[in-house]
Order: structure tokens, then C-alpha cells, then sequence
């Protein structure tokens, strides 16, 4: 029998890595403040030293967490900046399930966050606005692109859309939450595309 000792464990990935993806997996799993710092160092698994050498506090790991979120597309943001598929592909995508496997649909990380962090001085609370803020600027650039009619106010639209389907997934755990939202989004978009003719 083979037995799996903590310092093997440790070998591969970076500490930095392996702390950002448990915090990924507790604050998706059990929220941001519910999560220790001492549960994600035992998760990692690292030291408490080495957490603190890399994250001198929570918001600290909790804004390095976000920003892992959004440079690496796993988030609602993510599906707007896909290339290979059209600006009406792309927008739809907001609202389609999750693949097959994945972890459990747990609302939009960032209004998370910001609902966990009120104030909006904080670190963690600006970075969330600033994300939701640039997502309605990637959705008004894609309707632009399609020749949509009074393309900010449709993008308004269809990110709340987004976000509430999001909301409502994680409150009811609904896996398809972004089905009744899509058929409202194609009827926004095909209005606004027949008000260009």
C-alpha cells in the first residue's frame, strides 16, 4: 500500500497555485467569509507561513482569486471574449449551462464577492464594480458589432439578464438557469436588430 504524505503532496504545482485553487474550491464551496484562512493553508496544502508570504491578508487573497477568475475566461465575462464564435454566439453564451462535470453553478463570483464585501471603498468590492462595469462594455461592443439599435442600452439589458439567471441558478440550483433568459435575450436582440432596418 502506498501511502500520500503531506511533503509529496507539496511537490508539483507553486504554493502560490495550489493556495489559489483552494480558496477557488472553499469560496465556491462555503463563501468568502465563511472560508478561514487557516482551512485554505490546510486545503493548499501549505503552511500558514507560506500563505502569509504570499497573501498578507484574506482580501489580499480574495482579490488575487477574482483576478485568476477573469484572466483565465471562468467567468459569465469569459464566454464575450471567444474569437472563434460570432458577437451574437458570444452574447447567447452568457447564458448557457455549465459543461458537464464541472463545479456547481454558484452565481457570478464578482456580485458574490461584492455582496460579501459592502463597502465600496474596498479592494475587493471596486474590483468586482470594475468587472461588472466592463462587462456591459464587452456585451455594448458585441451588439455594436451586430448593428444592433441604441447598442449601451440593450447591453444594460442583457447583462442583467446574465446576472439575474446567474443569481437565480445559485439560489434555486438550477443547472439550466439560463434557458427562459436566452429566449428573452434573442427577443431583445431580434428587436433591436429589426429597429436598424
Amino acid at each position: 500500500m502506498t501511502t500520500v504524505t503531506t511533503a509529496s503532496r507539496r511537490q508539483g504545482r507553486g504554493g502560490r497555485e495550489r493556495i489559489l485553487a483552494a480558496a477557488a474550491e472553499l469560496f465556491t464551496a462555503q463563501g468568502i467569509n465563511a472560508t478561514g484562512m487557516e482551512q485554505i493553508a490546510e486545503r493548499a496544502p501549505v503552511s500558514k507561513r507560506t500563505l502569509y508570504a504570499h497573501f498578507r491578508t484574506k482580501d489580499e487573497l480574495v482579490l488575487a482569486h477574482l483576478r485568476d477568475l477573469a484572466s483565465t475566461g471562468r467567468t459569465l465575462e469569459g464566454a464575450l471574449v471567444r474569437e472563434e464564435v460570432s458577437a451574437k454566439e458570444r452574447i447567447l453564451a452568457l447564458f448557457d449551462p455549465p459543461p458537464a462535470g464541472t463545479d456547481p453553478v454558484r452565481g457570478c463570483p464578482f456580485i458574490d464577492a461584492a455582496v460579501e464585501f459592502p463597502d465600496p471603498r474596498s479592494a475587493v468590492h471596486s474590483y468586482a464594480r470594475e468587472q461588472k462595469l466592463l462587462m456591459v462594455r464587452l456585451v455594448a461592443d458585441l451588439v455594436a458589432e451586430m448593428g444592433c439599435h441604441r447598442p449601451a442600452a440593450l447591453a444594460e439589458q442583457l447583462v442583467t439578464l446574465a446576472d439575474g439567471a446567474a443569481s437565480r441558478a445559485m439560489v434555486l440550483g438550477e443547472a439550466d438557469y439560463g434557458r427562459h433568459a436566452r429566449a428573452a435575450a434573442e427577443i431583445l436582440l431580434e428587436n433591436a436588430l429589426s429597429t436598424t432596418d
